[in-house]
């Protein structure tokens, strides 16, 4: 029996010694921590935890990526993916944007007594509408990121007045001009934004430009010249003179290209001023269209244009159903233009939005039927052409700072 306790005895003493890290004594009277075999399971146990945590904070891209993807290369994979994920999300949300856009405003609708011709009563109300489903998205992300909406953000709200009141007078010119010119026209009108910008930059901000800048802004102009002065296709209403209504067009143009010129020099004042750390884009995109909300509003009340749109909307539902649809890509688009330029910066984004452009070109010109002659597609053909060797030479620019 005493062999036997004595047996037990060391047994659970082996047990215990099992239980605990192995000591080992050294000569120089320092103890020396030995890690067994359970000490090695929970580094194991640790790094499938930290693994499990690292899988959990993947986006749904990365996630699929990793279960689908290559294993020998998942990295390129994943990068592709994201790129197919930034291109296809903006020509969807964009080109769908554009077609309801010049739907919008080139439909004969039921006639109301606001709307006697049947056209839509109000540009302000589509850009009201833009804006109203932009403020609830960027809410929601901001809330989401940030744990408030408007309290982490260091600019004041003011700050972002005068690029709302431009960005809305540049959206409102968009709209509006879509009754006197072509969806073709705006398209490579707007192309030629690089002049003002310049010119904004250098009122607002002392920019300085290289002279290859300049002329690329020239030949830009040629080009929009000649679509211009090639594709006059002016929508006449009983009584109107066709030269006043392109004109008219014309200037809404201008006005638009120019107001959108001083809301990105604008935006990247609020920037310099108070720290891109502070505020990220979507802060911004809430802040613009907060102003923005204020000021379509009281316009539609001050004119009595929203009871016009009341009257005209509950008459032909299907507008609302165009506006709704044109709000919701707009939202999705911003939300795009963001993700893009964070993963993959501003030149495979240009290249993106360039390419959009020919496609709303296209699409437009063959769904709406507009024709287009030999010489405005040589005008269409030089801008673009200009506008690709941009993106060449500011990649070529790039790489070079990096070597």
């Amino acid at each position: 029996n005493n062999n036997n306790n004595n047996n037990n005895k060391e047994e659970k003493v082996d047990s215990q010694s099992q239980m605990q890290p192995l000591v080992v004594k050294l000569d120089n009277n320092t103890d020396e921590t030995v890690p067994n075999n359970n000490t090695q399971d929970a580094t194991t146990t640790n790094d499938v935890q930290n693994s499990i945590k690292k899988e959990a904070n993947l986006s749904f891209l990365e996630r699929a990526a990793v279960q689908f993807g290559p294993r020998d290369n998942p990295e390129f994979f994943l990068v592709a993916v994201k790129f197919s994920f930034c291109f296809f999300g903006l020509q969807a949300s964009y080109l769908t944007w554009g077609y309801m856009q010049e739907l919008i405003m080139t439909t004969k609708f039921t006639p109301t007594e606001g709307a006697p011709g049947g056209i839509f009563p109000a540009a302000a109300f589509c850009v009201f509408a833009n804006r109203f489903l932009a403020v609830i998205v960027a809410m929601i992300v901001v809330k989401r990121k940030h744990g408030s909406v408007f309290g982490n953000n260091r600019a004041p709200l003011w700050a972002f007045t005068p690029c709302a009141i431009s960005n809305t007078t540049s959206s409102w010119c968009q709209y509006a001009s879509l009754n006197y010119v072509s969806f073709p026209l705006q398209t490579i009108f707007k192309s030629s934004k690089i002049i003002p910008v310049m010119l904004m930059g250098k009122v607002l901000q002392n920019t300085s430009y290289p002279l290859v800048q300049y002329f690329e802004a020239f030949l830009i102009t040629v080009g929009v010249a000649i679509f211009s002065l090639s594709s006059k296709e002016p929508k006449l209403d009983d009584g109107e003179d066709a030269s006043s209504t392109a004109s008219l067009g014309i200037i809404l143009m201008l006005m638009y290209i120019f107001s959108d010129s001083f809301t990105s020099q604008w935006q990247s004042r609020i920037y310099n001023r108070y720290g891109k750390q502070n505020i990220d884009p979507y802060q911004m995109m809430l802040g613009v269209n907060s102003n923005a909300i204020i000021i379509t509003t009281l316009g539609l009340v001050v004119t009595g244009d929203f009871l016009k749109v009341y009257e005209f909307l509950l008459v032909n539902p299907k507008a609302f159903v165009y506006n709704i649809i044109t709000a919701i890509t707009s939202a999705t688009g911003q939300l795009f233009i963001y993700y893009t330029i964070k993963e993959f910066g501003p030149i495979p984004f240009t290249i993106i939005m360039t390419v959009r452009q020919i496609f709303s070109f296209c699409i437009s010109s063959i769904v709406f039927q507009h024709h287009i002659g030999a010489r405005a597609l040589l005008g269409a053909t030089m801008v673009f052409g200009v506008l690709f060797y941009q993106i060449y030479r500011k990649y070529n620019a790039k790489r070079e700072q990096r070597n």
